[in-house]
């Protein structure tokens, strides 16, 4: 399989973002558990990418952990929206440029209000998508900010402790 450098990729060149590649065998969409299971790879440092509309009818892009949830009141909060609501899988492509499983912040068909999820700074290095199936982009968490020119903020589900 031939290397074929993503918009996201080329954005990262062009700003001298250090980043690494790491591509896999996948035809279809899976999600991000089943790749990071298949790669053996931990499911903190892996982040996925969801897209919604907040209340003003701004798109508003979420990067966080593919085994957390997103919470939706405080996603909407980080933005300075009244709420958020997920975008239908049927309008990704047409909004963002890229496909479901293969979505990135980074080289959007716009730059859109990115906000990821502020446990990704505890780590030297995050795990995203990169810009299409079987592609990753692994990075600096403030690089990645960088690149999507985004912010931090606790924008997942608390779950009780028990």
């Amino acid at each position: 399989m031939k290397d074929i450098k993503t918009n996201a990729m080329r954005i990262l060149d062009r700003m001298k973002i250090n980043y690494t590649v790491n591509t896999y065998q996948c035809d279809q969409f899976v999600d991000g558990v089943a790749v990071a299971d298949m790669l053996g790879q931990p499911y903190d440092r892996s982040f996925k990418t969801l897209v919604t509309r907040g209340h003003s009818g701004e798109i508003r892009v979420f990067v966080l952990p593919i085994a957390e949830e997103l919470d939706m009141k405080a996603a909407a909060k980080s933005v300075g929206e009244k709420s958020v609501d997920m975008l239908h899988v049927k309008e990704i492509n047409a909004i963002t440029g890229y496909i479901r499983g293969g979505c990135t912040a980074i080289g959007m068909k716009k730059r859109y209000s990115t906000v990821l999820d502020s446990s990704a700074a505890a780590h030297d290095i995050i795990i995203v998508s990169g810009g299409r199936i079987g592609s990753q982009i692994m990075l600096a968490p403030d690089d990645f900010i960088r690149a999507v020119d985004g912010k931090y903020a606790d924008i997942t589900v608390k779950r009780q402790k028990m």
